[in-house]
């Protein structure tokens, strides 16, 4: 018998990568955007928030910049910017540039008018090139690669519980 219907369920976790402890969980229906959860945290002044470019909305992380705290995400292909500034690199690392841009689409620079750091890394496992967004100018280059890598300290946690 064919299905009309197929039902599916998002499991969101903020995971604290000093204990490997998600500090919040929400269950939403399937349907819903990845993005829609960033309504529901409360971010914390001086706290990293690391993601991948579903999360990616302006307005939305402008509010976790206005309270203090950082984010590290992906920045999508198309993305308008102008640069402001190339900060020097090590390309033995792997960094390719680290800049300070401002947002130059219309949507994205209403939602965010202050400077972005945006730095292109070169995968030396993957050989893919890696365009991270930030808000944070103070960590060097490669430790904004780094954090990002951490992420998938929440894919670990839950291959680990199952």
């Amino acid at each position: 018998m064919f299905r009309s219907a197929k039902a599916a369920i998002k499991l969101h976790t903020l995971l604290d990568l000093r204990g490997n402890i998600p500090t919040f969980i929400h269950i939403s229906d399937g349907k819903v955007h990845e993005v829609n959860i960033l309504d529901r945290l409360l971010p914390e002044p001086g706290a990293f928030y690391i993601m991948d470019r579903g999360f990616l909305d302006f307005e939305r992380l402008y509010r976790f910049h206005e309270a203090g705290s950082f984010f590290v995400t992906r920045g999508k292909s198309n993305l308008k910017v102008q640069r402001r500034y190339s900060h020097p690199i090590d390309r033995s690392t792997g960094l390719i540039c680290d800049q300070s841009v401002v947002l130059t689409g219309f949507y994205s620079h209403q939602g965010f008018e202050a400077p972005l750091r945006r730095i292109r890394f070169k995968d030396p496992e993957t050989a893919k090139t890696l365009i991270f967004l930030t808000n944070n100018f103070v960590l060097p280059a490669l430790t904004i690669t780094e954090l990002y890598r951490c992420r998938w300290q929440v894919e670990l946690f839950f291959e680990s519980s199952t």
